[in-house]
């Protein structure tokens, strides 16, 4: 059964010029990308998408680093998809991230962290209506689904 995840590529992926190298990886894998945007976030938006993590130590530099520059927001869709992002994503903190996956090819410290993926069906479905209107997803037909 097909579901979504949510991911956001942060201000150092767009600063290094590596948003299409991170796609690619997604789309590799086989899935379908049906939301895509270019934003800026504000304060408000980045304390709601950070609410888990509201007075944690880190919290403060989380939404500093968020609302430093431009983000790319995906909403990708496939089968499991969120535990298939988590896995081309690769683990939160840059020394446990494996070789070959996106934090383990980019990321050298969790403070800049390069990426950002739901980590659960909840927290997909959360966030995508965090920063998409139901009319910013188009529900596609893929013709490729069969070969995946």
């Amino acid at each position: 059964m097909s579901t979504r995840c949510f991911a956001m590529c942060k201000p150092g992926v767009l600063n290094r010029r590596l948003i299409g190298q991170v796609i690619n990886r997604l789309e590799n894998k086989g899935l379908k990308l049906i939301g895509l945007k270019l934003m800026t976030i504000s304060p408000e938006l980045a304390a709601n998408h950070y609410a888990e993590h509201f007075g944690k130590p880190f919290y403060e530099d989380l939404v500093s680093y968020i609302t430093s520059g431009p983000v790319v927001a995906m909403v990708w869709e496939a089968d499991d998809c969120v535990a298939l992002v988590r896995k081309i994503v690769g683990a939160t903190k840059p020394s446990e991230a494996l070789p070959g996956t996106i934090r383990g090819d980019f990321c050298s410290h969790t403070n800049h962290n390069i990426i950002h993926a739901s980590d659960s069906d909840e927290s997909a479905e959360r966030e995508i209506n965090l920063f998409f209107k139901p009319e910013e997803l188009i529900n596609w037909v893929d013709e490729s689904e069969k070969w995946f």
